[in-house]
């Protein structure tokens, strides 16, 4: 909105010539979603307090860790994705087709979300939205937004390999269940690891500032043409929605690092995760997710291998799944578990970084 209401009176004043800057609105949105969730935060616990909107505890995770989170206020990925979406109608041109998927996708996986959330609270039950529902309901919105760039906006379908620049196979309509793969699975992937304080934010800002950076350089035709990757045309403005996400979790880690004072519960996981899945897309670096949110990979694969090494075998690879309830029930302190993850998740994406240049 900024950009449409200062960038014409740049040629009275100049100073407002900044605002065509993608890198400048980008540090501006991150600010300005830090500083929102930040103020927002304490009056919002508060509230969630007083209305009893508290944390539901799953029944399969050490209780002895965890009892005394059922205290604990739910419903922050709220402030987050208010924070996100003030923050990015702000600072972002409204012009831009993938700036309102971003908000979209955000938008009803994390209703979704709070319809299961909501649930939880009101019936008492961690189980919330039932399965039948829920992942219909997720398909339903994944498989829209797949329509939409394929159809809609008439998106590029080849498939971008890392290091292998001239091998682009082509998806053809097979894109739109890629895309419904990946949105749903990055979505479902962060609800997962969202099991301990801040186990999922810090991941999350640090896959966001990562995939800010593959935006900005994806849509700049000079920086995509130098380093040989696709150019996809508007995709740096995408730039400004990550610096959002990432400043809008920032804020969020205040209060949800360990001990937490409130969780995001999955209106937030769903809508961020969706969001981030959406941006992996976008840029043409959806294998590079795998990567990027390899802590979340790994939390889903723990998951996956626990269920079917107990149907098949009737023994259990790890102690208790997630990864990190596994780590737990050796003796690791919850904050030792969630350092260590984030740890994990920075190294991983300096490593996908690194590979713009090797490309």
């Amino acid at each position: 909105m900024l950009y449409h209401w200062l960038y014409p009176l740049q040629e009275q004043f100049a100073v407002f010539n900044v605002v065509k800057y993608i890198t400048f609105r980008t540090f501006m949105s991150l600010f300005t979603a830090l500083a929102l969730t930040f103020v927002l935060a304490k009056p919002w616990i508060a509230f969630m307090q007083k209305k009893q909107f508290l944390q539901t505890l799953w029944e399969y995770v050490p209780q002895t860790h965890h009892a005394s989170k059922g205290k604990t206020p739910t419903l922050g990925g709220i402030l987050i994705l208010f924070s996100v979406f003030i923050s990015t109608l702000l600072w972002a041109r409204w012009d831009n087709s993938f700036v309102w998927m971003m908000l979209g996708v955000g938008l009803f996986m994390g209703l979704i979300g709070f319809l299961d959330d909501y649930l939880k609270i009101s019936k008492k039950d961690a189980h919330g939205l039932k399965a039948r529902y829920k992942f219909p309901l997720q398909i339903f919105v994944c498989t829209l937004a797949g329509l939409v760039l394929y159809d809609g906006l008439g998106f590029d379908t080849h498939l971008s390999i890392p290091f292998f620049k001239q091998v682009l196979p082509d998806l053809g309509w097979f894109y739109i269940v890629f895309a419904v793969f990946v949105l749903a699975g990055t979505s479902n992937a962060v609800n997962l690891t969202d099991g301990l304080d801040g186990l999922a934010t810090g991941p999350a800002v640090i896959a966001f500032l990562s995939y800010g950076v593959f935006a900005y350089i994806t849509g700049n035709v000079k920086i995509a043409g130098y380093l040989q990757i696709p150019y996809i045309p508007n995709c740096a403005e995408i730039s400004v929605v990550c610096g959002a996400l990432a400043g809008s979790l920032l804020g969020f880690l205040w209060f949800n690092s360990h001990p937490a004072q409130i969780f995001m519960g999955d209106v937030g996981a769903l809508g961020i995760g969706g969001m981030l899945g959406l941006v992996a897309l976008l840029t043409k670096n959806e294998l590079l997710l795998l990567v990027i949110g390899g802590v979340f990979v790994l939390e889903t694969l723990s998951v996956i291998t626990q269920v079917a090494s107990f149907k098949l075998t009737g023994k259990r690879i790890f102690r208790m799944a997630p990864l990190h309830h596994h780590f737990e029930l050796k003796g690791w302190p919850e904050s030792k578990v969630i350092v260590r993850f984030w740890i994990i998740s920075l190294v991983l994406a300096l490593a996908s970084l690194s590979t713009l240049k090797l490309r």
